[in-house]
């Protein structure tokens, strides 16, 4: 019985997707700043444009780490995705990490039906069910895979609700509910394997906080967000 309700769980979400993107209409900006071991490090940004049917959510994110006055490690990445009837038509980012470029050019094929993913580690086909990795889109949280906005990289996924809570970020507090983000495949590098802690507003659905552990403690925070 269980099973028959997960299954029929994942067919009724695969005719839904991006059913959460109409969430977004009234909103033109969604700031983030990032700490690593509880200090300010950089930032993620998104400025959304609407006209018409048509959404266009554009992403900086830059980051720099520092030991003794020296980089360490380094990123800075901007990337535009499009979406038209709530349905994604297109996301392109270009990423230097390290100074190395990573990118990825995708595209909704209306033929298919199918994503096709032009990525600096991955290049092929995704099912439409698979959900770009932006912090901006709680849709990730319903998701059984998501695509790495960064490289193009796929990854099955599984997402645990843990329950509601409040929390307090700028002096503003949120009402929210807490999930994890894990790796389906358990055999992975640890370095490749999703593990992230999000907690998303149950107010206005937006995702005030996510966190993870790789070289440090990282925390991405909701500093403010801007409605039309």
């Amino acid at each position: 019985m269980k099973k028959f309700i997960y299954i029929s769980f994942i067919l009724i979400f695969s005719n839904h997707l991006n059913a959460h993107i109409p969430h977004y209409n009234n909103i033109s900006s969604i700031n983030m700043e990032i700490y690593r071991n509880n200090k300010l490090i950089g930032f993620s940004n998104f400025i959304f444009e609407h006209t018409n049917e048509e959404m266009i959510v554009k992403n900086s994110t830059k980051f720099d780490v520092k030991i003794l006055g020296n980089t360490i490690f380094s990123l800075s990445s901007k990337s535009i995705e499009g979406y038209k009837n709530n349905k994604l038509l297109y996301f392109k980012s270009t990423t230097y990490q390290n100074d190395k470029k990573k990118y990825v050019s995708l595209k909704y094929d209306e033929t298919t039906g199918k994503l096709i993913i032009d990525g600096s580690s991955f290049k092929g086909f995704s099912d439409y069910d698979a959900v770009i990795g932006s912090w901006w889109n709680h849709d990730v949280l319903e998701a059984n895979k998501q695509i790495s906005p960064i490289s193009g990289s796929i990854k099955e996924q599984i997402v645990n609700f843990l329950g509601s809570k409040n929390i307090n970020l700028y002096n503003n507090n949120y009402l929210v509910d807490h999930y994890t983000i894990k790796s389906k495949k358990k055999d992975l590098p640890n370095n490749k394997k999703l593990n992230f802690d999000v907690w998303i507003s149950k107010k206005n659905n937006i995702i005030v906080k996510v966190s993870y552990s790789k070289m440090g403690n990282w925390e991405y925070r909701l500093k403010n967000f801007k409605t039309n």
